[in-house]
């Protein structure tokens, strides 16, 4: 029995408790900190195609649905993680969501795209981010001017970011960094 639990803050599920696996490196994004990115996000979200790269327990991805997103694609490379998603999608009938297995950045193909909206949220000291940013950038996944979520580690600096991202919002914790950046036009 899972007894790792993850709730939704808002929407149409707010209040639901979602089941996640334990699994080495996984951590749901803290309900504070996901309060305050739905804030940031909530002149965006509804009607938004979003990506949740590395979504781990769909914290991200399933509050993104449940408050008005169009479509959410939930990535994950880790078997028992993507079960407990499909898993999760079933208990909501999360017909908006569609859940896909692959490792990021070594995947090439994602079944739609661009993405208005993407959660990056890698596991910690992977040096995940800088690949996962250019993997966006050169398979084209990035609609016009999109928002990417960003979750790091407190320690990280500087951010590993494309240049011509700009960092629009910005907080931390003791233990992340999180911020809201604008992926611009421009490709480096």
């Amino acid at each position: 029995m899972i007894s790792n639990k993850v709730r939704i803050i808002g929407g149409r599920w707010r209040g639901r408790k979602l089941p996640f696996p334990d699994v080495p490196g996984l951590r749901p994004t803290a309900d504070r900190v996901r309060e305050t990115l739905f804030n940031w996000l909530s002149p965006h979200i509804n009607g938004a195609h979003c990506l949740d790269l590395f979504a781990g327990s769909g914290a991200l991805g399933f509050e993104a649905a449940s408050r008005g997103a169009a479509k959410v694609l939930m990535i994950d490379n880790d078997r028992a993680v993507i079960q407990q998603l499909k898993a999760n999608q079933t208990l909501l009938n999360a017909q908006n969501v569609t859940i896909y297995q692959a490792a990021i950045p070594e995947s090439s193909s994602l079944p739609e795209k661009p993405f208005d909206l993407v959660f990056l949220d890698p596991p910690f000291h992977k040096n995940l981010i800088n690949q996962a940013c250019q993997w966006l950038i050169h398979h084209h996944y990035l609609a016009k001017q999109a928002l990417i979520y960003l979750e790091t580690e407190a320690t990280l600096t500087p951010l590993p970011i494309p240049q011509t991202w700009e960092i629009l919002k910005a907080k931390k914790t003791s233990q992340v960094n999180y911020y809201l950046i604008k992926a611009n036009d421009s490709i480096e």
